[in-house]
């Protein structure tokens, strides 16, 4: 067992092997579907065959590669918890419980294989301090995507108001006036909160919606994403004593992928420090 690769590496080359490619398959065999049928080589039902085929083709190369990955990145990655977690949150791999994962199509001789290395998830996970990060991170709004967006809705004001004025459009114009009205202040009053949204340490976390708790009194925090496509939208989640927190954090100044690793890094230091006393 060569325990020699990265998280980081380890999920690169997933989407080396797996996501690229089956965007490839997907977006390729749709449009030569749509080429064909452009120069009346297929009939009119052939478009619909063609995107079935797209998704099947596409399934297919997932459901062998995704088994392959696995094999190579559990044996040579040494976290496999982070590592399974990050595969989960990047799209590799569905979660453990869902149905979709139970199409992944795996040997007798891979089934043995991968059942030898869940025993890896029976040892925790080795902690590496980042001492670039600092003892405390503040989360705020990201003043630049809440300001994008209030334009965008500003945008849809200008464009109610024409549909009004110009056009003698009154129901849509004032639908789209009171959609970009609502929201442009929404976005205005995001853009100018100065207020911490987040505050994390070795200590614990606390949010805008919630007191602070100490790591000991926190379970099964984590960084979700619901959703797909322009619609998905991201959660920091944990359980604390007698509730839970489920924040969005679509509007912060901070992504999915740096939150999760502040999560491992302020909770190993928490337990390097209670250890050390």
């Amino acid at each position: 067992m060569n325990e020699t690769v990265t998280v980081d590496e380890a999920i690169s080359k997933g989407h080396r092997m797996i996501t690229y490619p089956v965007m490839v398959i997907m977006f390729g065999t749709i449009g030569i579907t749509l080429y064909l049928g452009s120069q009346k080589l297929i009939p009119a039902w052939g478009f619909l065959l063609g995107f079935i085929l797209a998704f099947v083709f596409a399934w297919l190369w997932w459901s062998f590669m995704i088994t392959k990955w696995r094999l190579w990145a559990f044996d040579n990655v040494r976290n496999v918890h982070e590592l399974n977690k990050r595969a989960i949150q990047e799209k590799l791999i569905w979660s453990n419980n869902s149905i979709f994962g139970k199409t992944e199509i795996r040997t007798t001789k891979e089934v043995e294989k991968l059942n030898t290395l869940s025993n890896k998830f029976n040892q925790e996970d080795f902690f590496q301090d980042d001492l670039t990060v600092a003892d405390e991170t503040i989360i705020y709004y990201s003043k630049s995507k809440n300001f994008v967006e209030m334009a965008i809705m500003l945008g849809c004001l200008g464009v109610g108001i024409y549909s009004i004025l110009i056009g003698k459009s009154y129901i849509v114009g004032s639908i789209l006036s009171i959609i970009g009205v609502f929201f442009g202040y929404k976005k205005y009053k995001d853009a100018t909160n100065t207020e911490p949204q987040i505050i994390i340490n070795e200590r614990g976390i606390k949010t805008r919606s919630t007191d602070f708790y100490s790591w000991n009194e926190i379970e099964n925090e984590d960084v979700i994403s619901k959703g797909s496509g322009k619609n998905i939208r991201y959660y920091l989640i944990y359980n604390y004593p007698d509730g839970s927190e489920r924040l969005l954090i679509d509007n912060y100044d901070i992504d999915i992928k740096s939150l999760n690793q502040l999560l491992i890094l302020y909770r190993g230091r928490s337990k390097k420090t209670i250890s050390n006393r």
